[in-house]
């Protein structure tokens, strides 16, 4: 750790906004600062055992500080990560470009809801320059053991029957090293040795990518952008929770955070830095709560700080029971929804904006992890419980015979037989444009949000109507996640409370992310969305964090490029 205290830039934060922008910075000779509140995670170090899953969240004061922050406002959750690479961690690493007509330019003032000041030719460079440094690859469905994947599969067949336009979307997860075919397992060669010094293998298809990959395979961002910040000379702080900012009387800001790797949990010592700029990518709820809870020191701070908030249309729904009909006979159907990675395939349901009906969406094929198969195994409830009570009473009475069957081997594998919950069920996860007319505030000194699905009934009623026609090709039994029931959502995808605007009046920073009326003062996350991105956002974050890093590196970048409109 450096004795001298100010740096060119300091960045909060490294998920897709941060970590772009502090390579980016660093690899234009800045002296930079990289704020972190989480730790980092090497491959291996993501706790698997019951005991230890408490350690996985987030509250500080109580010594957690794992990478899971949960919160639950009125109408709906949001999960979002801590921990080094951000929402990288624990997203399902799919990359795909915002629709060119989806960067809509709404009316504000009559009834409109959303302003995009920048459009898709703007970002499609930036796009460009992040495909390529995370690595992106298509599930490889050419070549096995990938081909066979069941839920990818099934996924295809409904969306065909549909008439579904489907796809392999771009996945920020290794499958292959340059120049050799995909195999699971194998030791990924990397160009620079990665942050943590550890070695990574390909994809091995164990559903594991929303808690965490173990075997690195996932090019999360400690493993290209803030890799390759360090090795430029980034400096990198973990269990750095920033808590205040001010500027400097001769311009640039002070940094307060505590170190939470110091001290008793509850009263951590705080640390002071200086900087000429500061970039806020804390995310959409932790940018907005640190401008808000230093709203004092920010004169003239646009009136629509924590506006604009959306889900980006998050909706998971399940398909239980999935079925096929064999030679005139209905039977199970295997999914295995545990095997592969989180998303394979997306299919892209049309908006008004592109000849379709109402507000666009994607639906994607949605696993999860093996282990949490194992316990849906032995919930499901009467069957699976049934077969054991039978197997174990074979068992027992070949015990007490005066001459047993010495070989049960196939009595035991039966109790393995797949159940109709963990290997015949889908999840859905759903994103698109509903509507951003949320608001973030302080309320007893905790964030808070008023939000609720009402506006966006019409948009949820599509995506569950469109699920529904999944399950029934399917053979299986369309299924609302509990939440809905309690007229809730959750999203993993929170987006807004500093937009973008052409001015002050319509948002918190310009179309470059610097916030209005206060120079040097930048904001890198989802938090600049005006709107819904619609596709999963990190690919839209990234970029748009590309685009500002120009400008700040190249002042006048921005104005030429003002001339050149």
């Amino acid at each position: 750790m450096s004795l001298d205290t100010h740096y060119d830039a300091i960045v909060v934060g490294s998920g897709f906004g941060g970590s772009v922008t502090a390579f980016r910075l660093a690899e234009a000779g800045k002296r930079v600062l990289i704020l972190e509140r989480g730790r980092p995670y090497p491959p291996g170090s993501f706790t698997r055992s019951p005991y230890r899953a408490r350690e996985s969240f987030w509250d500080p004061p109580r010594g957690l500080v794992g990478m899971y922050h949960y919160w639950s406002f009125r109408g709906i959750d949001a999960l979002v990560s801590a921990g080094l690479g951000g929402g990288s961690l624990i997203y399902a690493n799919v990359f795909i470009r915002k629709d060119e007509r989806w960067f809509v330019q709404e009316d504000l003032d009559r009834g409109g809801y959303e302003y995009w000041p920048v459009n898709r030719g703007d970002l499609d460079p930036h796009y460009d320059r992040v495909e390529h440094m995370v690595g992106l690859q298509e599930f490889p469905v050419d070549h096995e053991p990938y081909a066979s994947t069941p839920k990818t599969i099934a996924f295809k067949e409904a969306a065909t029957e549909l008439g579904l336009r489907h796809f392999h979307p771009k996945l920020a997860v290794t499958f292959a090293n340059e120049g050799r075919d995909p195999v699971p397992g194998e030791a990924i060669v990397e160009k620079i040795p990665n942050l943590h010094g550890r070695t990574r293998t390909t994809c091995q298809m164990s559903g594991e990518c929303d808690v965490g990959c173990n075997f690195g395979s996932k090019n999360t961002l400690d493993y290209n952008y803030l890799t390759h910040a360090a090795h430029h000379g980034a400096e990198i702080r973990t269990l750095a929770d920033v808590r205040r900012f001010e500027p400097r009387e001769n311009g640039g800001y002070v940094v307060h955070y505590a170190d939470l790797d110091a001290g008793a949990p509850e009263a951590p010592p705080t640390v002071r830095v200086t900087c000429d700029h500061l970039i806020l990518s804390a995310g959409t709820l932790g940018t907005t709560n640190l401008l808000l809870r230093n709203r004092a020191v920010l004169p003239g701070l646009s009136s629509r700080i924590g506006t604009r908030f959306c889900g980006n249309g998050d909706l998971l729904t399940l398909i239980l029971n999935t079925s096929r009909v064999t030679d005139g006979k209905r039977e199970s159907r295997i999914v295995d929804p545990g095997y592969g990675p989180v998303i394979t395939t997306t299919a892209h349901i049309p908006g008004a904006e592109d000849g379709g009906t109402g507000r666009g969406f994607y639906l994607q094929d949605a696993g999860y992890p093996q282990h949490l198969a194992w316990i849906l195994h032995i919930l499901s409830a009467p069957v699976q419980l049934w077969r054991w009570r039978a197997g174990a009473t074979h068992l027992v009475k070949n015990w007490l015979k005066g001459s047993p069957d010495t070989d049960v081997t196939a009595h035991i594998a039966d109790l393995m037989l797949p159940s109709e919950l963990s290997a015949g069920g889908l999840p859905l996860l759903s994103m698109g444009r509903d509507i951003p007319d949320g608001r973030m505030y302080l309320k007893n000194g905790r964030l808070d949000l008023d939000w609720n699905r009402r506006a966006s009934e019409e948009y949820f009623a599509r995506v569950r109507g469109v699920s529904r026609d999944m399950a029934r090709v399917l053979g299986g039994r369309f299924a609302d996640n509990p939440l809905w029931f309690l007229r809730r959502v959750i999203t993993v995808h929170p987006l807004g409370g500093a937009p973008m605007g052409r001015t002050r009046e319509e948002g918190v920073v310009d179309a470059y992310g610097n916030v209005f009326g206060h120079p040097g003062l930048h904001i890198a996350d989802g938090s600049v969305m005006p709107g819904p991105t619609g596709p999963n956002p990190s690919f839209t974050i990234a970029a748009l964090a590309d685009r500002f890093a120009d400008q700040i590196i190249d002042p006048d970048r921005r104005v030429a490029e003002a001339a050149a409109r």
